[in-house]
């Protein structure tokens, strides 16, 4: 005969054993759900965050703008900057020496100065950044949107950002978001990298100046955000060299 104590003891513990089993299913599906939370709010919590407040950038006068140029394009000296948006360098040269280099250089036509972007020389944000700028030309505004993410450095990351600053802009969005969101300056950018690589760029921002002497084409590499003074050696140099 079988022992009523021992049944009892035996369905006491097949019931610990479920109690148990239950409770070990339940913190698993607690662990999965405060996953999927998490995750979801990693997804979602940039669409909803506070939008950084945006600094306005200074107001840089350049003469004739062509997309990403400004300048006469028929100047005896033509000036190619390779820089990248997340670059500290580049930004100090853009509130320092460039509009030093539009007011003086550039205005009386003897410069031709065209911004180039380095590639994703910083990470695929630079490449973004870089897009955001040539999409932004489509519609005429290269230089503003250049200006915009220089003046955020830091803080100018992101689809959504690049889209605040376009509307700050007043662009066409479905044309700017269009634009952006398909790539379609990836092999713009890409080019802009190999141009700056065989031109002998290592780092931003650098500059190649390029003139003609008799007929021949020169070029000199200038590294770095450089002050005025160091371009209006160059520039003083190469103007001797062409006899002007």
């Amino acid at each position: 005969m079988n022992n009523p104590k021992e049944a009892s003891k035996r369905q006491a513990r097949r019931e610990q054993i479920r109690r148990k089993e239950q409770r070990g299913r339940l913190i698993v599906i607690a662990l999965i759900s405060i996953g999927a939370i998490f995750v979801a709010f990693l997804i979602i919590y940039p669409n909803f965050k506070p939008a950084a407040a945006l600094t306005l950038p200074d107001a840089t006068v350049r003469p004739n703008v062509d997309f990403n140029a400004a300048g006469n394009p028929d100047a005896p000296i033509r000036i190619d900057e390779y820089s990248d948006f997340q670059c500290s360098h580049c930004a100090s040269f853009y509130h320092t020496t460039e509009k030093e280099l539009m007011n003086t250089y550039v205005a009386d036509g003897t410069v031709y100065f065209v911004y180039n972007t380095f590639g994703d020389f910083m990470g695929p944000d630079s490449a973004d950044m870089g897009g955001a700028a040539y999409c932004a030309g489509d519609q005429g505004k290269f230089w503003e949107m250049h200006d915009v993410i220089l003046s955020n450095q830091g803080n100018a990351q992101g689809a959504r950002r690049l889209a605040e600053f376009a509307e700050y802009l007043k662009l066409d969005m479905d044309k700017f978001e269009s634009c952006f969101n398909g790539n379609t300056y990836k092999d713009t950018i890409a080019q802009d990298a190999k141009d700056g690589l065989a031109a002998g760029v290592k780092a931003t921002p650098s500059f190649v100046m390029t003139y003609t002497v008799n007929g021949e084409v020169k070029t000199k590499l200038i590294e770095g955000a450089q002050t005025i003074d160091a371009f209006q050696q160059e520039i003083d140099a190469a103007l001797a060299e062409m006899g002007q």
